[in-house]
């Protein structure tokens, strides 16, 4: 038997209640539980992520290194451009949209609260021949 059942990456905000909704717009999710200081939400792809009320939450700086990088999440789209243009329209802001070195196409973006996190194009895979 699974000890664990499930997991959740919890973000730090002032604001869950407003953070929650930006990443159930992105996620195409559904909010799955709250309280006064937590609400959990899970994408249409299942991943879940929940956001916990700290009012002294200071948003991360990255790339800059003071108070830089306290979490990333990478999240896999097939079209750059339309997910680049959801998260701006949902308030959140391109942070790094340069082309990355390496094997895959990335673009760096904060949320509304700071939080950074990449989209990242997923590959395009060729049908197996003969």
């Amino acid at each position: 038997m699974t000890l664990v059942k499930a997991g959740f990456v919890v973000l730090d905000c002032a604001e869950p209640e407003k953070l929650s909704v930006f990443y159930k717009e992105l996620l195409e999710g559904e909010q799955t539980g709250a309280s006064a200081n937590l609400v959990e939400i899970r994408g249409a792809d299942g991943v879940r992520l929940a956001f916990r009320r700290d009012v002294n939450a200071t948003s991360p700086s990255w790339p800059r290194p003071e108070n830089s990088l306290q979490a990333h999440l990478v999240f896999l789209v097939e079209d750059m451009d339309e997910a680049e243009r959801r998260v701006v329209g949902l308030g959140g802001r391109p942070i790094d949209t340069k082309d990355p070195a390496g094997p895959y196409e990335e673009r760096g973006y904060a949320d509304p609260a700071g939080h950074s996190f990449t989209l990242r194009l997923m590959p395009v895979t060729a049908p197996k021949q003969g």
